[in-house]
């Protein structure tokens, strides 16, 4: 993958300035520090940095076509573009490289902003029709890779990061604070919102056309289950597992095709080990190397599982055993790279794993994100099949507050997601300080526009709480801050093959009594990897992934953490309440209290995350 990022002026075709377009660019060096292109002509400028994977020698852009009449710059992958190729080719297209994404402006050439129907691949490119003067932007259909804008009242800036929108000097850097809010009550921001005022990130599966001073945005796909009633026909178990055993490794062997060295993650769990297999299956004569996470507590430790999926498919394994020490010194950094607060220091580990791979010449791994979320993976699902968790006999003043939050996010009461959002509205009231709380109905999340109800209405409960979760948790979360952004820190990409375009629109089709049993969750799945995966392994407990938090940290006397959350810092930046803040401080330094990783909120790590943002990207104090 690689880095992009330009402008293009609204108001006339001024030209670009090279020295902020070389400083946009130049911020992205981490994702692309190959070799770098730009292109300028009157009212726009592109700007590129490349992670040389495919078509080492040819590969560099910005591209034109034929007649130069279309300028493409795009940071990701076409996994069929060997198809797209020799149909275009047989058409009379002229290809100037041998690279994948030189498919994009001669498809445009041929079907305009419908070849996003043509494509498979993770990616968001730029388009620049000079006959037009009109910039396409696409983002892939789930959200693998970024895509950051801002429209200011002259010009229209972009980026793969927002790091790489800041530079220009029309954008004024400010807290977001629906972004922030939304941090403390979701999974993470969720697009277009982000933590910077003015700042949007194009949401997955949507296109944007800037022309003649205007910016119009179109989805051009959605996650989308069938309707109750309205399912595919009933086909036998059989058919759906070996159905789906195929595709994932078709899906595999795409996303092996690569003129670098491809390897993998090993968490220890169902996914990437059957990733793992699969990657066994398509390539035997290839030795991949394999990476994992160890922890020197035995407890959360996986490594067992870990060595045993990587000896049966004879990978060279590469084992970082990871010290809570080693998240607080690397934690300033993962910050810098996610652009945004975290409840987890697990990023911290995600940037290890990618050093790693990068030490061993592996540029592209392929790991196991989007299984839980398409085939039941989490314990909502469990719950949901014993019966809606948000089904209440009360209904006092409090429950009633509930339904409206709820009707207002999701289109449904009944739907149960994570907590009851209007209780934790009072925790957020106490925890912000007094002149954001008084400001708080104006950026509420709760009263922001979130997914298309629509797309719920009318959906089995599995696929209500899948299709959340894809928006609110994989999207802007696991595939956002801790996928891209901690891959591309070490100039390393992923890739995912649960979420082939072919294996997301079968998972719609198979019937949730497959996914989620009364005693196993991604029971399909689970079938799918019957003698792929050792049993071990398949019988396994579901086992999230967790790292050090907040309490590790100041208990340990990390300098720099206790000074991000000392009283005088927090009233002075005047997003938080400090008397909150040190109650949790002293709350939290208690020998026997702890955070659960997975069912708590770890405040002072949201608290302290932000403080660490505010000052790496210069934002101002809240008044």
């Amino acid at each position: 993958m690689c880095g992009v990022a330009g402008y293009m002026d609204l108001r006339g075709r001024r030209p670009a300035d090279d020295e902020v377009l070389s400083a946009m660019t130049a911020v992205l060096e981490h994702r692309g520090p190959d070799s770098s292109g730009r292109f300028t002509h009157p009212g726009i400028g592109l700007g590129f940095r490349r992670l040389s994977i495919i078509d080492l020698a040819t590969g560099n852009q910005p591209i034109t076509n034929e007649d130069g009449s279309l300028v493409l710059v795009c940071n990701g992958e076409i996994f069929n573009h060997r198809e797209l190729r020799e149909r275009l080719v047989a058409r009379g297209h002229t290809f100037r490289t041998e690279g994948d994404v030189e498919v994009l402006i001669h498809l445009y050439e041929e079907r305009g902003v419908r070849l996003l129907d043509d494509i498979r691949g993770q990616f968001a490119f730029a388009i620049y029709d000079r006959n037009r003067h009109r910039l396409f932007l696409a983002r892939d259909h789930v959200g693998i890779l970024p895509l950051f804008y801002t429209q200011t009242a002259e010009h229209f800036v972009f980026g793969s990061e927002v790091k790489a929108v800041l530079p220009h000097p029309d954008v004024r850097r400010e807290v977001d604070l629906a972004g922030l809010d939304q941090v403390l009550t979701f999974p993470g921001p969720v697009s277009p919102r982000t933590m910077f005022a003015g700042v949007r990130s194009l949401e997955s599966g949507h296109y944007l056309l800037v022309q003649d001073g205007q910016v119009r945005k179109v989805r051009y796909w959605d996650l989308d289950f069938p309707e109750l009633g309205e399912e595919p026909g009933d086909e036998p178990e059989s058919f759906y597992v070996e159905r789906l055993r195929a595709l994932l490794a078709t899906s595999v062997e795409r996303r092996l095709l690569a003129d670098v060295p491809v390897g993998f993650y090993l968490s220890g769990g169902l996914d990437s080990s059957l990733i793992a297999a699969l990657v066994g299956e398509v390539s035997p004569r290839t030795r991949r190397h394999s990476f994992s996470i160890a922890f020197p507590d035995a407890a959360i430790d996986e490594s067992p599982y870990q060595r045993l999926m990587a000896g049966k498919v004879s990978s060279r394994h590469h084992e970082e055993v990871f010290e809570a020490r080693d998240a607080a010194e690397s934690f300033r950094r993962m910050i810098w790279h996610a652009e945004c607060p975290v409840k987890e220091t697990y990023n911290t580990c995600s940037l290890s794993l990618s050093a790693a791979a990068r030490r061993e010449g592996v540029r592209v791994v392929l790991t196991g994100e989007g299984a839980d979320e398409l085939f039941g993976g989490y314990p909502g699902y469990r719950f949901d099949q014993a019966g809606r968790t948000g089904t209440r006999s009360r209904r006092g003043v409090g429950e009633l507050l509930e339904d409206e939050a709820r009707h207002r996010l999701w289109g449904d009461e009944r739907i149960f997601y994570e907590r009851d959002y209007q209780a934790w509205s009072e925790t957020k009231l106490e925890l912000y300080s007094p002149e954001a709380g008084a400001r708080f109905d104006e950026f509420d999340c709760l009263n922001l526009p979130l997914v298309d109800h629509e797309r719920l209405r009318n959906r089995h409960p599995l696929h209500q709480r899948s299709y959340i979760d894809v928006k609110l948790r994989l999207s802007d979360h696991l595939l956002a801050d801790h996928g891209d952004r901690m891959g591309l820190a070490n100039a390393v990409e992923a890739r995912y093959p649960f979420l082939d375009r072919d294996v997301i629109d079968f998972a719609t089709t198979i019937p949730p009594r497959l996914m989620v049993t009364p005693r196993s969750e991604k029971y399909v799945l689970k079938q799918a990897a019957l003698g792929l995966v050792p049993a071990e392994i398949l019988q396994r407990e579901k086992f999230g992934f967790r790292a050090p938090g907040s309490p590790w940290l100041l208990r340990h006397d990390q300098e720099w953490a206790n000074d991000m959350l000392s009283y005088a810092r927090i009233k002075r930046q005047g997003y938080f309440n400090p008397d909150t803040v040190e109650r949790l401080r002293t709350r939290y330094l208690r020998p026997d209290f702890d955070v659960h990783p997975h069912l708590g909120d770890d405040l002072l790590l949201i608290v302290l995350s932000f403080g660490v943002l505010v000052d790496l990207f210069d934002l101002p104090d809240h008044h």
